[in-house]
């Protein structure tokens, strides 16, 4: 599973997610990508599901990337203890995913198979996403005209 190698600080405030994403909203490496539509903490495990999905779906054949990386600590709390004596342990990492995100990308698949997979992968995501491809930036559309 994925989690940062060292951080500057063990612990982290929860915060909040506001606004669109600042990054990684267009594709860069797959033909074929999942876009959030709501801003989210999606934990290691979540993103480890959903890769695992799509790959299987795909059966092993094309390309996956993976654009969030759980890099914030998630602490909590055992059951029925009391308040005071400071902050929780870390239980588990987690990457804040903002609206319009680009959350995995893939290509050397057809489209049917490529759409399945990653409809697969975010039933395991706690967020609404959309799939995003390379004609609906306008990047393959625009080369058509041209010609």
């Amino acid at each position: 599973m994925l989690s940062p190698k060292k951080t500057k600080y063990r612990k982290a405030f929860k915060g909040r997610i506001h606004g669109t994403s600042k990054g990684g909203f267009s594709l860069n490496f797959g033909s074929y990508g999942l876009k959030s539509l709501e801003p989210e903490r999606i934990t290691a495990r979540q993103i480890e599901a959903a890769r695992r999905a799509i790959t299987r779906q795909m059966k092993r054949q094309g390309r996956v990337w993976i654009r969030i990386f759980p890099d914030v600590p998630v602490s909590s709390k055992p059951a029925e203890v009391r308040m005071g004596s400071g902050k929780g342990a870390v239980e588990f990492w987690a990457a804040r995913v903002a609206p319009g995100r680009i959350m995995f990308e893939i290509d050397g698949v057809p489209d049917d198979i490529a759409r399945e997979a990653l409809r697969l992968g975010a039933a395991k995501l706690p967020v609404r996403t959309k799939v995003v491809t390379r004609l609906d930036a306008g990047v393959a559309h625009v080369e058509s005209e041209a010609a």
